[in-house]
């Protein structure tokens, strides 16, 4: 898989941990890791509405197949990923959680607290939700437990059937949003060599370009 970490401006001292923390199990699990996010106080400013843009475009372009994202609480980065038609993002502050979320929920991205309760070991904890997302050892999607895995997928199915049916198409919804925020979004330099490298959508990438000039 094509992962990115994206993280905002109250938490980007905590990037090179986290960032670490990817990369180890990446090199285990064969994954491929972009961080696209602020990195250091001193990065182009996002907060976790710039998130949500970000992750819904580097999904929507395929660039990427998962995204890792959070902001203090994980609680912001979390809805606004999911304002998104194309985002599914659960929320994990420990390994479990990560766990349930990609086998019950499928989704393709996860918000983390990187501030709340981020204290002694809090590294090996980040590292163990990691783990539970890309060398889980068993398929996405399954079900826990057995006896639940036939509606848990229905319901999967359901809802990304009324996501689709809500919303606008999504090229459309993203050049309904304010162009500065999304402009603000695309500045970083890593997120436009993860976009434009990878991405398989020109009709996503090519807006990107064209507001960024």
């Amino acid at each position: 898989m094509k992962i990115a970490l994206t993280m905002e401006n109250s938490q980007a001292a905590k990037n090179e941990i986290i960032l670490k923390e990817l990369q180890y199990v990446a090199a285990q699990s064969g994954d491929e890791v972009f961080n696209v996010g602020m990195c250091d106080a001193e990065d182009h400013h996002l907060t976790y509405i710039h998130l949500g843009i970000q992750t819904s475009i580097l999904l929507a372009a395929k660039a990427v197949d998962f995204v890792f994202t959070g902001c203090g609480t994980g609680q912001g980065a979390l809805i606004a990923c999911n304002a998104h038609s194309n985002v599914v993002c659960g929320y994990a502050i420990e390994p479990s959680d990560a766990f349930l979320f990609t086998q019950i929920n499928n989704g393709n991205a996860l918000s983390l607290a990187y501030a709340k309760n981020f204290g002694w070991a809090a590294e090996l904890n980040v590292r163990g939700i990691f783990e539970k997302v890309m060398m889980s050892g068993c398929e996405r999607g399954q079900g826990y437990p057995v006896e639940r895995a036939v509606p848990q997928q229905q319901n999967v199915a359901i809802l990304n059937d009324v996501k689709r049916a809500v919303a606008k198409d999504y090229l459309a919804s993203l050049k309904a949003i304010d162009v500065e925020l999304v402009r603000t979004a695309c500045r970083g330099e890593r997120f436009q060599k993860c976009l434009f490298e990878n991405s398989q959508v020109d009709e996503i990438s090519d807006f990107v370009r064209e507001i960024l000039n």
